[in-house]
């Protein structure tokens, strides 16, 4: 999946001569987290959250000052070098920075231009579109040894009983590098037939397994 698929392209920003009480504003009435900073090319040079500005507010209880803090530039408070990526990355390699560097937002830029951003909650939203999760199914988990081959193996079960695969999911087991575990979500209110088929078939389930039920 790329990016261009899942980004929003409606994207809110500011140049960087605009005052903090501008993008209060804009977090307020946009019920967004983070802006971009852009110049007049539309070169994305910092980013700005809702935190940086909260941190640049003055206190409520500080009644005897003037609040002049908001009518600073924006560029006083902005982050950068900015991080970015481009449409065509691709999605579970950008999960990648949001782990590693914690970020909550990336703005996304082609030819140098900003064209998007993508979320933390963009990414969320996709990994329960990924898993399946979003549709009515049924969660079975297989022990496979890792060779080439097992996958189809597997699938060609559930093609036997005409049963819809939703999402198909690959995880390590343990630290056992000669197994995997297939995760599967199928169509299926009734997933015991398939269950017993695989069973059947000598393959060893996770879930569900002796101790619970289908997992739905």
């Amino acid at each position: 999946m790329l990016v261009e698929e899942i980004m929003n392209t409606e994207v809110t920003s500011l140049p960087p001569t605009a005052t903090i009480a501008s993008a209060l504003k804009l977090l307020h009435e946009k019920k967004i987290r983070h802006i971009p900073i852009i110049n007049e090319e539309k070169n994305v040079i910092g980013i700005v959250s809702d935190r940086d500005v909260r941190d640049a507010t003055p206190s409520i209880f500080e009644e005897n000052r003037e609040h002049t803090e908001l009518q600073n530039e924006i560029h006083t408070i902005m982050s950068q070098p900015v991080v970015t990526v481009h449409p065509l990355d691709l999605v579970e390699e950008i999960a990648g920075i949001f782990y590693e560097e914690e970020f909550a937002c990336l703005p996304v830029v082609s030819n140098n231009e900003l064209v998007g951003v993508i979320t933390e909650k963009d990414m969320l939203h996709t990994l329960i579109e990924i898993t399946g999760t979003n549709v009515q199914s049924s969660h079975i988990e297989v022990k496979v040894p890792h060779k080439p081959g097992i996958l189809p193996e597997v699938a060609a079960i559930f093609g036997a009983r005409k049963t819809n695969i939703t999402s198909v999911l690959v995880y390590p087991y343990k630290n056992d590098a000669n197994y995997k575990i297939l995760v599967f979500r199928i169509q299926t209110m009734n997933p015991l037939p398939v269950i017993k088929d695989l069973q059947n078939a000598g393959y060893e389930l996770m879930w569900p397994n002796d101790d619970a039920g289908p997992k739905r």
